[in-house]
């Protein structure tokens, strides 16, 4: 389980999108990073708190639906978009991270087509799903461990570089303030890379969904989020401060920041090792939202804000149709993305890192709000508990907030601010279609056990 959050943590992003931030920012982009890392850390506790309490299957939409108590309307309003936005959010991460994969792959075979490669991919993975839960975890546990391996090992070999402990090397952290200044461009792109970032770190959570199917849910959660805590910080914040430590931040290798940084230290093989370890964190991305995706969706079937056709068990226990459903998405996106670069796929590019943020608000609101209902009806169920509650929920609600308002200010955002609000829009629209022409659902009730796959 463990693994499982840190796997959904260390994405393509941080070994390829960070150079982007770093570009703009400098080596301020590590103060982007420590911003939204740190407002994860915080979304993080709340869901530990809540899964601990109510390991119930689909996680977060259940609770936006729950924290809203007698006020049916706008929990069932709140779950249903909770629920969907995040669905929508991992099918485009799963055409995103087929499209990336091809790329990579064809490093070493450069004459097969990309397109190809991907839908590849997507079948492998899908299969994986397919057959078992188990599949999943531990394929997800061994490509998160080679991701996790690389991080440290990239960790260790840097801290010895900078300290001055590499052969020929003198100690310093020079680049930090020679090219510039340690925000050369100003605050702007700062905050620039701090709403970037957001999508980066997105995935954790996939710990609290995957708690329905553990056999002890309340200590795998409080354990995996705890560690994700402590340790998803140090990766991201330490190895992006390593990178701008050893790699001036103007020059043009930073564009690949771990590759740069490991030929300067001459590491052997640089480019085939990180390949290598990029490809890893595709896949692991690419498996993460096939798996995220189908259970949420399944839960949505549990309320009526999915078609109930799609909620069919395997005999393993698997959910086979909303597996399949998501990867149709998946499908489509693949083909747009080389029939309609520019307009369809461009739509769903820019528009699925906003969702994210929205989704992260919800989850917030959700905790503030559910947290009260905890304490009167089922205190003894508070075993995991959000730091300096209400205040620090407060305070990342406020953060995410600013982020989303940021972007209106920023031009580079603002066509992803207009698309995710657009899809927030559409998902509105159908639910207001789902409350004319589908069944009203009660809200359940804290008291009810929660609920696993096994049971349903």
């Amino acid at each position: 389980m463990t693994m499982i959050a840190l796997g959904g943590v260390i994405g393509a992003g941080l070994f390829v999108g960070s150079g982007v931030l770093i570009q703009s920012a400098g080596p301020a982009a590590v103060i982007s990073f420590l911003i939204t890392g740190v407002l994860v850390v915080l979304v993080m506790r709340m869901l530990g708190e809540m899964a601990v309490a109510m390991p119930a299957v689909g996680s977060f939409y259940e609770y936006a639906r729950l924290a809203w108590g007698n006020n049916s309307a706008v929990g069932e309003m709140a779950g249903f978009l909770t629920g969907w936005m995040y669905w929508y959010f991992w099918v485009i991460v799963v055409a995103l991270e087929a499209v990336a994969g091809a790329q990579l792959i064809q490093f070493w075979l450069p004459d097969l087509p990309s397109w190809v490669i991907s839908l590849v991919l997507i079948v492998l993975l899908t299969a994986t799903n397919l057959f078992s839960v188990k599949s999943f975890g531990e394929f997800e546990f061994w490509f998160a461990s080679i991701k996790v391996a690389a991080i440290v090992v990239f960790l260790f070999l840097g801290v010895l570089y900078v300290m001055g402990l590499w052969p020929a090397v003198t100690p310093g952290l020079s680049n930090l303030t020679a090219h510039g200044g340690f925000a050369p461009n100003g605050i702007a792109p700062i905050l620039t890379g701090a709403v970037a970032a957001t999508g980066f770190y997105f995935g954790a959570e996939i710990v609290t969904i995957a708690a329905a199917e553990c056999a002890e849910p309340e200590k795998a959660v409080a354990r995996a989020t705890n560690s994700v805590i402590t340790r998803v910080l140090v990766f991201y914040v330490g190895s992006v401060l390593l990178v701008v430590a050893i790699v001036p931040w103007n020059s043009a290798g930073v564009a690949t920041p771990y590759v740069s940084a490991l030929e300067a230290m001459g590491v052997p093989g640089v480019a085939q090792i990180m390949n290598a370890v990029v490809l890893t964190a595709v896949l692991s991305a690419l498996n993460s939202g096939l798996y995220a995706s189908s259970r949420m969706l399944f839960a949505l079937t549990k309320r009526g804000d999915a078609p109930k056709a799609l909620a069919k068990l395997s005999k393993n226990g698997v959910p086979v149709r909303a597996i399949l459903f998501g990867t149709l998405f998946g499908y489509a996106s693949v083909v747009m993305s080389y029939i309609s670069p520019d307009k369809v796929f461009a739509f769903l590019v820019n528009s699925y890192g906003t969702v994210a943020i929205f989704v992260y608000v919800l989850i917030a609101i959700s905790q503030l709000r559910l947290r009260a209902r905890l304490e009167r009806e089922a205190p003894e169920r508070l075993l995991v508990r959000m730091w300096c509650y209400p205040y620090l929920t407060y305070v990342a609600i406020f953060g995410m907030i600013s982020i989303v308002v940021a972007m209106a200010f920023i031009p580079e955002q603002r066509t992803p601010l207009a698309l995710g609000v657009v899809s927030l829009l559409v998902l509105m629209v159908a639910y207001a279609a789902r409350l004319r022409w589908g069944s009203r659902p009660q809200i359940a009730s804290i008291a009810e056990e929660p609920r696993h796959y096994s049971e349903m």
